[in-house]
């Protein structure tokens, strides 16, 4: 399956997004910061990778729709995928 390039952009954003995140939660443990800070930030990295998973997965089901049997993965590795991220 190949990543449409604005797909790809999109991701990248997010994963760049949440990249700042992470280190921001790394410089929060450093700091001492209360666990309730640590841990919603935490939250928010996760949310983040989430969704760009769950991009990518879209991205392979919009293919399949559009390319029918000759899409790039079959639907029980988009379902693996998918499952991969729950």
């Amino acid at each position: 399956m190949d990543i449409e390039p604005t797909v790809s952009r999109d991701v990248l954003l997010r994963l760049k997004r949440a990249r700042g995140q992470l280190d921001g939660v790394i410089n929060m443990i450093e700091d001492q910061r209360s666990c309730a800070e640590v841990v919603t930030q935490l939250a928010a990295v996760s949310k983040a990778l989430d969704r760009a998973g769950f991009k990518i997965v879209a991205s392979g089901l919009q293919q399949c729709i559009e390319h029918g049997d000759d899409a790039p993965m079959t639907t029980d590795e988009l379902e693996k995928l998918f499952l991969s991220l729950a």
